[in-house]
């Protein structure tokens, strides 16, 4: 098995990883850090008995892989940084491996800031303890544990304080569906209230219209009733008028006395056809008892018997009277005689 032996000429050859590693890491700012620490978690790491079943030479060609491919202190259990350790552990005194461990702490140190800075404390204090178990006297170590310290302390009021905020603002939300609540039982009772209360003047409307019909109906009929008794009182103020206008009459016409009333004579035509018929007259009585005027009111058939009407009450006679009397007399005209 090919191992990787640290001389004198070596020393360059180790220089050179390094430095190659810082390139590749150091690709613009602090991408190396990320890199390693992103590793960490995309790569299987290594039990810790396996670097403890390694011999040295294994062990340094397990570092010298992890050199060549950038792994110098990630992933946990196999990178660079840990392979030494390992080494350091089964040869206290080799100078070269000493130095290795010396070049690889400044990266190691500036990812576990990164992480601090990431907020990854779990990584952090591993690196940290990487450091710790380079070089326990580090001047960086105080440092790199009270900003771990810091940083968790940080979180854990922050977390408190998000935990006390999303308490306020359950709370908030809280009371404010109880307020939304409230308001919408409010404005449902509201509603409710008001719809009941249009119910009630819709009813009150109603009721209102009924009442104004059934006056307007009783009003109508005391109308009608009131017209009718003034018709029946009319009609019964005419009646009267006319019964006491024709007892006035019958008190002031004299009475007329027939003398000689010949009927008139009938007209051939209508004879021979058989038409009856009948004619109203309208005759005026002289004093002497003479028919001094005559008028046909109404004939029926009209004009077939009116001539001959108009003859007979013009010879007609009544006993002499005291004041000249109009009367009325109906002429009926019979073909059976």
């Amino acid at each position: 098995m090919s191992h990787l032996t640290i001389t004198g000429s070596a020393r360059p050859l180790l220089t050179l990883l390094l430095l190659g590693g810082l390139v590749a890491c150091s690709g613009g700012d602090t991408a190396a850090p990320a890199a390693a620490t992103d590793s960490a978690t995309s790569s299987s790491a290594a039990p810790a008995s396996v670097a403890a079943d390694l011999n040295l030479d294994e062990l340094r060609e397990k570092a010298s892989a992890a050199l060549r491919e950038n792994r110098m202190y990630a992933p946990a259990g196999d990178n660079a940084i840990e392979y030494y350790l390992a080494v350091k552990e089964k040869a206290p005194d080799d100078p070269y491996v000493a130095s290795a461990l010396t070049d690889l702490l400044p990266y190691t140190l500036t990812a576990a800031e990164l992480n601090i800075t990431r907020e990854d404390f779990e990584e952090a204090n591993r690196l940290v303890s990487l450091i710790e178990r380079v070089n326990a006297q580090a001047p960086a170590l105080p440092r790199l544990k009270q900003a771990v310290a810091d940083g968790q302390a940080l979180v854990a009021r922050r977390s408190d304080s998000e935990n006390e905020r999303a308490k306020r603002e359950a709370e908030q939300r809280s009371a404010q569906q109880v307020e939304q609540q409230r308001l919408a039982q409010q404005q449902a009772a509201e509603a409710a209230a008001a719809r009941q209360l249009a119910s009630l003047q819709q009813a009150a409307r109603e009721a209102s219209a009924r009442e104004q019909a059934e006056q307007t109906e009783q009003q109508t009929a005391a109308a009608r009733r009131e017209a009718e008794q003034k018709a029946a009182a009319e009609a019964a103020r005419l009646a009267a008028a006319r019964q006491s206008a024709a007892t006035t009459a019958a008190a002031s016409t004299p009475t007329l006395r027939a003398v000689s009333t010949p009927a008139p004579r009938y007209p051939a035509d209508a004879l021979r056809a058989g038409t009856a018929g009948e004619v109203l007259m309208e005759i005026t009585v002289g004093t002497d008892g003479s028919v001094t005027n005559a008028r046909v009111l109404r004939s029926q058939p009209a004009r077939i018997f009116d001539r001959e009407a108009m003859n007979a009450v013009r010879r007609w006679k009544y006993e002499p009277i005291a004041a000249p009397t109009t009367v009325r007399r109906t002429l009926a005209f019979s073909p059976q005689g």
